[in-house]
């Protein structure tokens, strides 16, 4: 049998729950802005608290200028990629950002997607993300170009950011149009709010949840994800780097695994929280016991609740 790890590089995965600004290592960032030394970096990604995480990945966010920028971050993730067979992914892009900043989400755009043409390893589609603070009129500029570059591989609209400050419930008329489109719908809930954060997307139209953990305090919502086939992109590394969840042994993905609700792997920002995709299914069997034949159905996850 395959030694510890090798078996976690080889399985055939899928990603659905990772972010290209999240993913840009140290060794690009300063490749991107030569003013930057490995100390500032350092300085940069440190995070211990949710509110940490969010300075560190705008911290990211300010080395991302031009579009090429963008399109070698892109290489990157997909080299990494295809080093651990990772088949499939669902790249968010963080465009509710990039129209804050005024930059040239066209551009950026055939950028990144010209670099996912230009390799055969990983097949490659996006999801748009908007800033939920911002409030539902800043997502639907967001809905309307994931919409406009449907035929060039968007396949989803979400919404990232501080949950409690931008409650899911103001975005379900935003939802509603995305899908009359054509879109499919995945907003982060049960992160950092409790459950009643992802009933709420639920009723608002979410087909997958970001996250999700928080779901684990509620065998009800437990057995509603069950019963209706709605999975969670669960982030093991993620939710301990945040702090949603106070420490690695007391994350919930054995109990939600073992209640029958549905579950992705991912790796939300790797470069951020140090992790690949191999490595978190490797923390899912070293710390919560999964057998390879749970790994595997989990891989397989990945696939079947594809946007594709």
């Amino acid at each position: 049998m395959a030694g510890m790890g090798e078996f976690h590089r080889t399985l055939q995965k899928a990603e659905l729950h990772v972010h290209l600004e999240g993913s840009v290592e140290p060794a690009t960032l300063l490749e991107l802005d030569s003013r930057l030394s490995k100390e500032d970096v350092e300085r940069g990604y440190h995070l211990d608290t949710f509110t940490e995480f969010i300075e560190a990945y705008k911290f990211a966010l300010a080395r991302l200028r031009e579009p090429e920028h963008f399109a070698i971050a892109t290489r990157r993730l997909l080299e990494r990629m295809a080093a651990e067979n990772v088949r499939y992914a669902e790249i968010n892009l963080s465009v509710g950002v990039m129209l804050f900043r005024r930059q040239d989400v066209e551009k950026i755009f055939e950028a990144v997607a010209q670099q996912a043409r230009a390799q055969s390893a990983v097949e490659v589609r996006w999801i748009f993300d908007a800033v939920r603070q911002w409030g539902p009129a800043d997502g639907r500029r967001v809905a309307e170009l994931a919409a406009k570059w449907i035929p060039e591989g968007v396949v989803g609209f979400g919404i990232g950011g501080i949950e409690e400050m931008g409650p899911v419930e103001g975005f379900a008329e935003v939802f509603a149009w995305a899908k009359s489109r054509g879109l499919h719908v995945t907003p982060h809930a049960g992160e950092t709010a409790g459950p009643e954060s992802v009933w709420a997307a639920i009723r608002a139209g979410a087909e997958r949840i970001g996250h999700g953990v928080r779901a684990a305090e509620d065998p009800s919502l437990l057995e509603f994800l069950c019963e209706r086939d709605i999975p969670l992109e669960i982030c093991i590394s993620s939710n301990i780097a945040t702090g949603a969840v106070a420490s690695l042994e007391q994350h919930p993905v054995r109990r939600i695994f073992d209640a029958g609700v549905p579950i992705t792997l991912n790796t939300d920002d790797p470069a951020l929280f140090s992790t690949t995709l191999a490595r978190e299914y490797e923390l899912a069997e070293q710390v919560f016991g999964f057998s390879h034949d749970e790994l595997a159905q989990i891989a397989e996850n990945g696939f079947r609740y594809a946007f594709r």
